[in-house]
């Protein structure tokens, strides 16, 4: 048996399965992969969690919309029970800003204050719906370089070992450079459905958002409409 073929038999991995080529990978090699593998896994977690986060959330918006555009008043509604929880956090603030106020001629901007609070809920709401989608951001950008970090450390191995054998045979080269081309798939298979992930929760959120100003408006009006006939309870908001 000649050189090339006695190298070729030694190289050669016996399982060019993906799991078989991450066994004879270089350590880096593997690292870089496990890292990857687990960043796909956080992205998977992530997604079932927020995915279900923002379905509960986008119900109680919506709960909350139908049952101001059910009420005439907001004392009426203060006297609800069981109120979706942005519902009951929006009234808490008005409320309160009724409070601080107090009666007379100062109710006159109290609808443009109240219009202040309530973009600050919404927006601290935005805030919390997005907790958790950066890390997706983050992965989605950084995977596939990560990956080519372990394609080029494995390939300049398998050059490395080239070099040793002091042979050009596909059979003992190409074992080494499926390895580290290995490690870019992973690096793809962990970015682009991060990338998706993140787009589809960025669109759920901005629904949640959008029904999170319907709700904020349909009080203001409410809250407008009590002004005018001289309807708004005081004692009601704070009781």
């Amino acid at each position: 048996m000649n050189p090339e073929a006695i190298a070729a038999a030694v190289t050669l991995p016996h399982d060019l399965t993906p799991f078989g080529m991450f066994m004879a990978a270089d350590l880096v090699v593997k690292a870089v992969m496990t890292g990857l593998i687990a960043a796909s896994l956080i992205t998977w977690v992530i997604l079932v969690g927020k995915v279900l986060e923002l379905s509960a959330l986008g119900r109680a918006a919506r709960r909350g919309v139908a049952v101001v555009a059910a009420e005439a008043g907001i004392a009426g509604l203060a006297r609800q029970p069981r109120l979706p929880a942005p519902l009951a956090a929006m009234l808490a603030e008005i409320g309160e800003e009724v409070a601080q106020t107090g009666t007379g001629k100062a109710l006159g901007g109290l609808v443009e204050r109240v219009r202040s609070r309530l973009s600050r809920l919404e927006a601290a709401a935005g805030r919390r719906a997005m907790v958790g989608t950066g890390l997706l951001a983050t992965i989605g950008s950084t995977a596939p370089f990560v990956g080519l970090f372990g394609t080029v450390w494995g390939i300049m191995n398998a050059f490395v070992g080239i070099s040793e054998s002091q042979t050009t045979n596909l059979a003992v080269v190409a074992p080494g450079i499926a390895e580290a081309l290995l490690a870019t798939a992973t690096g793809l298979v962990a970015a682009i459905p991060a990338v998706v992930v993140y787009n589809h929760l960025a669109r759920r959120t901005a629904a949640f958002r959008a029904e999170m100003t319907d709700l904020s408006e349909g009080l203001i009006r409410t809250l407008s409409r009590d002004l005018e006939t001289g309807r708004l309870d005081v004692g009601s908001l704070n009781r």
